[in-house]
């Protein structure tokens, strides 16, 4: 289908408000106004093409339906509905996400997000399914016009034993992030497990075939010279605002490391990325995005933390380094610094009880600061960039945690994860990884070969 065809079909959705779903083929709402329009017939429509309730049942009427903010992606609700009849595990309280949204361009582009998404909440009702999600109760996507529709039980934080939603890059205020952070590790091993030992659906490779395009290997760009300018702003982003980074990340000749790992996977962005998207065996279907603000967590009777797992736009099969960095990116610095290797051996250890097999530790540890480094060198090295031009001028900032960069989410965001990625640079992980794969023939760039160079 052409640009103008796609066009035609998008603009068609917006005139008429709906959308036939691919999956169920229900004529559904592509926005708040449609839906309101829909009510209780439609929802109970939806719901028993979806297996949500059981055929006598019925949504007989709308009690709550507001606007949810938030989220880089479609319009969100707060919807609340009553039933005709009770049944167990029935819940009134659900959210609604659009893959559309007509009033935000920059949102809007984001839609085809959810094609797998849906396609994921399906799978997700399965008897058994490993890990703990929002239940679904309808979920379907018009991929000619990029139109979805998304309805599931809404996460009650703050009530019922439920932790309070935690904010990505504040882990600082938590007394102790490592739990949570086990508990979303040992959640992505167990799908990736599931996924791998045939426990999920016996139509896995049609709903989610591998792509290549999508596994989350950044793609390496720019020649040398891009290269070097790149790390060369960080070293000078270091020494102009030293009070941002810790005193390892702002040492010249730490940045003197990082430019020869830089070049030397720029030299090499092929094989690397061919590295690692080569194994099958550390690919799977999982979550990309498992921040800790997509995530609620509890507690068991043991006082155990549990946690389920919320957001599965763009859910694919991706490389284990890109599940990990996903989830480790906004993790707290120190935490990583002391306590990387025990989590990524607990991935492996909840990988293997559930059913995974064919890799080991070192292995695994190669893979993830292999993705570390290629895309440091693809994207992430370049935020010192979006850092300068976002960050207020007038009064100093004092540090990190200073409320003119903790009470921005943006700036907050993207500041802590370019230390991240930093400080998983200063670990001599990288640069063995680096050795491992490329071995001499992909050996270090000698400083003999780096020239200076200014911003």
């Amino acid at each position: 289908m052409g640009e103008a065809e796609i066009g035609a079909v998008s603009g068609a959705v917006e005139a008429t408000g709906h959308a036939r779903g691919d999956d169920t083929g229900v004529l559904m709402p592509a926005h708040e106004a449609a839906l309101r329009l829909g009510g209780a017939a439609f929802l109970t429509r939806a719901f028993h093409a979806f297996g949500s309730i059981s055929p006598a049942n019925s949504v007989t009427r709308i009690t709550r339906l507001e606007p949810c903010p938030g989220g880089s992606t479609g319009h969100k609700l707060f919807l609340s509905v009553a039933y005709a009849l009770e049944e167990p595990g029935l819940q009134r309280d659900l959210f609604v996400k659009f893959s559309r949204d007509f009033t935000d361009s920059r949102r809007d582009h984001a839609r085809h997000e959810m094609e797998s998404e849906a396609r994921f909440a399906s799978v997700s009702r399965a008897p058994g399914f490993p890990i703990h999600v929002p239940r679904a109760y309808f979920g379907d996507f018009d991929h000619a016009s990029g139109s979805g529709l998304l309805i599931t039980a809404r996460v009650a934080f703050g009530r019922d034993g439920i932790e309070p939603q935690r904010e990505k890059c504040r882990d600082h205020e938590i007394d102790d992030p490592l739990p949570y952070y086990r508990a979303l590790i040992a959640a992505l091993a167990r799908l990736a497990a599931a996924h791998k030992a045939g426990r999920l659906t016996a139509d896995m490779e049609q709903r989610f075939p591998f792509d290549p395009a999508g596994a989350g290997v950044e793609r390496v760009t720019g020649d040398a010279s891009a290269l070097r300018r790149t790390v060369e702003g960080c070293r000078q982003f270091a020494a102009d605002l030293p009070q941002l980074l810790p005193p390892e990340l702002r040492a010249p000749e730490f940045y003197d490391r990082v430019l020869r790992d830089v070049l030397r996977i720029g030299e090499n962005r092929d094989r690397l990325a061919a590295y690692l998207l080569g194994n099958r065996d550390l690919i799977a279907l999982c979550h990309w995005n498992a921040h800790i603000d997509n995530a609620w967590f509890w507690r068991d009777d043991r006082q155990v933390l549990h946690c389920g797992l919320l957001d599965w736009g763009g859910v694919a099969q991706i490389t284990f380094g890109s599940a990990l960095w996903g989830c480790l990116s906004a993790a707290h610095a120190g935490m990583l610094e002391n306590d990387l290797d025990a989590l990524l051996m607990l991935f492996l250890q909840e990988y293997r009880a559930q059913g995974g097999a064919g890799i080991d530790a070192e292995e695994l540890k190669r893979h993830f600061f292999v993705h570390v480094g290629v895309m440091g060198a693809a994207r992430v090295l370049a935020l010192h960039k979006v850092l300068r031009r976002r960050l207020p001028g007038g009064a100093p900032i004092l540090g990190p945690h200073d409320p003119l960069v903790a009470e921005e989410e943006g700036l907050r965001t993207v500041l802590h994860i370019y230390t991240v990625l930093l400080t998983l640079w200063s670990k001599a992980d990288l640069g063995a990884a680096l050795d491992h794969v490329l071995g001499a023939e992909g050996g270090p760039v000698s400083p003999g070969r780096i020239p200076s160079a200014s911003v």
